[in-house]
């Protein structure tokens, strides 16, 4: 079914670079006064003296300020989510994840060991006596389990095996450990409560971790739903094993959301607990919603089975892949598979000219390739450029192309195919190891950074 799409042109939200630059150094702010409070509290002095326990407060009051920051990271501020995207949050809430559970361990080791040096008791006597006999501690040690949990389900190789809504599910403990951590950090964490200036601090940093996910998490998502009250139009089938979902509701040409952003979607019916992302295959138009799902498992099977008239709940939109980071006029956009779902949406909204946008759209069969009488349509109508890259790649080499042009450099091939490829901006969006070799082919042939705009397909 072709869908041409009347684009809406409605304001929206610009990505300020300050929003950026504010979000940065507050979160490099809260680390360093974590450090000063530490110092202030004799931490240095302590070193010489009772080394273990005065690094096991540093360990531990850093693993705190982290785990707050993994929250704020993936709490879903409108503002802190357009200016990084969520590729780049989701990797430093990775980061700052492993690296708060690597200092909170580093916290309970140190600790049990300067308190049975202090002490002059055996190791695991003096850690069986901290939990069962100091305030707060059993519920910190459930915490801890809990932040365990979750970081352990976080390696790649458990990532793997785990279908991403059980894998979201599991996450929501971060929440729990957090919360089961405060009362030992009031009850017994002297460094939490030595002056009126570390209060003030760990209450603002506990309040903004916590309004933040209500507001951001819950509130907004409600919010939206309740204005807008999404239901399922029809379901139409694109190829083998994909559909379409075109979605209606109330003044949805007030919902912000632009062309190469993603929404987590749930439907009403078996599973309606479990969200899943699907991007806009189709510019918001104000009058209704395209999402196209490949069945790809459970979690992504779920739309063919969908009738007219289900209700359907989202949080978002989410994603930075849109037309705020265009720094030209000449656009080259990148897809594989499902990928192809934002920069099809893409190609209605983006204000290029006729010739100055390049489609590479890869597959392994013809039959695969999704929105193609749309997209033969986009060249007739708007000047588009289009490329299908059919067939296998080669084996045991990082290619974006297929296996016919392993002979030739990618970047020696993209500048062929994209003469002045360096003045564009490029779009790409696929699997991820897909994903990166085009980013790497395109930096090489010249691509400025800061003009090589991503949306990984991966959690």
């Amino acid at each position: 079914m072709s869908a041409t799409v009347v684009t809406r042109r409605a304001a929206r939200p610009a990505v300020r670079v300050w929003w950026r630059d504010a979000a940065g150094l507050t979160a490099w702010f809260s680390v360093l006064f974590v450090v000063a409070l530490w110092v202030s509290g004799r931490g240095l002095q302590d070193l010489g003296t009772g080394f273990f326990t005065s690094a096991g407060r540093l360990a531990g009051l850093l693993s705190a300020d982290l785990l707050l920051l993994q929250l704020l990271l993936m709490a879903r501020i409108p503002w802190v989510e357009r200016g990084y995207g969520q590729d780049r949050l989701a990797r430093w809430h990775r980061i700052a994840g492993f690296t708060s559970i690597t200092l909170l361990a580093a916290h309970l080791v140190l600790i049990t060991l300067g308190y049975a040096v202090t002490d002059r008791s055996d190791v695991l006597s003096e850690a069986w006596a901290l939990v069962t006999t100091y305030p707060g501690m059993l519920l910190a040690a459930a915490g801890t389990a809990a932040l365990g949990m979750v970081a352990v389900t976080s390696v790649r190789a458990a990532r793997r095996r785990l279908r991403y809504e059980s894998w979201h599910l599991l996450h929501l403990y971060a929440y729990l450990g957090a919360g089961l951590a405060l009362p030992h950090q009031l009850w017994t964490g002297a460094d939490f409560t030595a002056s009126p200036v570390a209060t003030a601090f760990w209450w603002t940093a506990y309040a903004a971790a916590a309004g933040a996910v209500l507001v951001f998490r819950v509130g907004r998502p409600v919010w939206l739903n309740a204005r807008h009250r999404l239901v399922v139009e029809q379901v139409v089938p694109e190829g083998p094993g994909v559909v379409s979902v075109y979605l209606r509701g109330r003044d949805l040409d007030r919902l912000p959301v632009a062309a190469g952003q993603f929404f987590v979607w749930r439907f009403a019916g078996p599973g309606w607990t479990r969200g899943k992302p699907f991007s806009l295959s189709a510019a918001p138009d104000g009058h209704r919603l395209r999402i196209t799902a490949k069945d790809l498992g459970e979690g992504s099977r779920r739309p063919a089975t969908l009738r007219p008239g289900t209700p359907a709940l989202f949080e978002g939109p989410y994603g930075r892949l849109t037309e705020t980071v265009l720094k030209g006029h000449k656009v080259a956009l990148f897809a594989s598979g499902i990928g192809i779902t934002p920069l099809r949406a893409l190609l209605d909204e983006l204000p290029y000219r006729p010739g100055d946008a390049v489609l590479f759209h890869r597959a392994g069969r013809p039959e695969d390739l999704l929105f193609r009488d749309e997209l033969e349509e986009l060249a007739a109508r708007r000047g588009v450029r289009i490329h299908y890259l059919l067939g296998h790649r080669s084996p045991g080499r990082a290619s974006w192309l297929p296996a016919g042009y392993a002979p030739v450099p990618d970047e020696q091939v993209l500048r062929h195919l994209v003469p002045g490829i360096a003045d564009h901006d490029v779009y790409v969006c696929g699997p991820d190891g897909w994903t990166g070799a085009v980013v790497d082919s395109a930096r090489r042939a010249g691509v400025p950074a800061g003009r090589v705009h991503s949306e990984r397909f991966a959690w």
